[in-house]
Formats: structure tokens, C-alpha cells, sequence
């Protein structure tokens, strides 16, 4: 009985449908602030089957998100999801989706590769999004700064590239987070957000 209370809560209602019924504010892109840390820029992604924030790491499915936005177990939170969207786990309903089966996982060395490509560019999606608060134009006559330039034509660069390494299949995940590394784009990132802390930190 649980088990199929699971699959058919899994099968049916995907992690966007979830967050949009419990109140979360959901945006064209799907990134919203994490509700399980104090999140001051958009920092979860949500995705059809799953959901992570690249700032407290927290992720899991569809019933992961209930539970842990309402305090329950897991099987509270199934059987909560299947209650609040009207689910029978004995009978799917003819819309229920079919999930394709997940594609096989990266090696932990191309994992470590896509962790750190996906750590540093949200340091520097961090830094953008403050530059283009920080260094916006007061007036039309105003010249604009060059950070603020920066943020415009990178931060949807930066999500592209965060959406594919977080969220594409295994092979773009690896293949991205290879060019990456290889590449002279990260390294050059890195370092600059590592001089910029040097001379805050100053």
C-alpha cells in the first residue's frame, strides 16, 4: 500500500505542481528562494521530478518537498499529496505522468568536476545579481558601469550553463563541466571572485 501511495504520487504530480499549490512563488525560470535557509537571492531550481538549492544543498522529489515544507514523514507527506491533489494509490488517473527512467549517473570524478563548475558559477551568479542592484544607472543620463553591464549580458549565460550542469542528462552534465575546467572561462572566474574577497576581506 505504500509503496504504491508513493509511486503514484510520484508518477502524478511533478515537484512544480507541488510548489505552486503550497503557496511557493514560482517564476517563469523556476528559480525561487529556498524556504529552508535565509535565502536572500533565488538560489532553488525546480525541475519536474526533483528540486535543489545550489545554497543549501537541500534536494529530493516531489514527497521530499512536502515533507520537509510541512514537518511530516514521508509517508504523511505522500498521503497528504495524494489527498490535496485528488489521488487514488490504486488507480492512477489517466493524466498521471510517465517518468522516463533516470540515465546513468556521472563518475565521481566528472561529479566533482559538476559540483565545482555549479559552486563557482553561483558565487559568481551571487556577485552579478548584487551588481546589478548595486551599480544600476540612478537616471537615463547616467553612463552605465561596466559591472553592471557584465551582469546584464552574463547572468543568463550563467543560469544556462547552471541548468545544464544541475539539470541536463548525465552526458551534457559531463561534457559541460569538462569544457569548463578545461576551458579558460571558469579558471578565470574563480579567480577573480577569489581577488575580489581578498580586497573585501582587506
Amino acid at each position: 500500500m505504500q509503496m504504491n501511495l508513493f509511486k503514484t504520487v510520484k508518477e502524478s504530480v511533478t515537484v512544480k505542481q507541488a510548489a505552486a499549490l503550497y503557496g511557493l512563488p514560482v517564476t517563469s525560470t523556476w528559480m525561487i528562494h529556498c524556504p529552508f535557509h535565509e535565502d536572500h537571492t533565488p538560489s532553488m531550481k525546480l525541475n519536474d521530478t526533483y528540486y535543489y538549492c545550489f545554497g543549501c544543498g537541500a534536494t529530493g522529489d516531489v514527497i521530499d518537498l512536502t515533507a520537509q515544507l510541512f514537518g511530516l514523514s514521508s509517508f504523511q507527506a505522500a498521503r497528504k499529496l495524494a489527498q490535496d491533489f485528488g489521488l487514488s494509490p490504486d488507480k492512477p488517473p489517466s493524466g498521471a505522468i510517465a517518468l522516463p527512467k533516470p540515465p546513468s549517473l556521472p563518475s565521481d570524478a566528472e561529479q566533482e568536476d559538476i559540483a565545482y563548475c555549479i559552486r563557482v558559477l553561483h558565487d559568481y551568479r551571487d556577485l552579478l545579481t548584487r551588481w546589478q542592484t548595486e551599480f544600476a544607472p540612478l537616471s537615463t543620463e547616467e553612463p552605465l558601469d561596466d559591472r553592471f553591464v557584465e551582469a546584464l549580458h552574463m547572468m543568463a549565460v550563467v543560469d544556462d550553463l547552471i541548468d545544464c550542469l544541475a539539470f541536463g542528462p548525465a552526458s551534457k552534465k559531463a561534457a559541460a563541466a569538462k569544457r569548463l575546467v578545461d576551458g579558460q572561462f571558469l579558471p578565470m572566474v574563480e579567480s577573480r571572485l577569489n581577488s575580489l574577497d581578498r580586497e573585501e576581506a582587506a
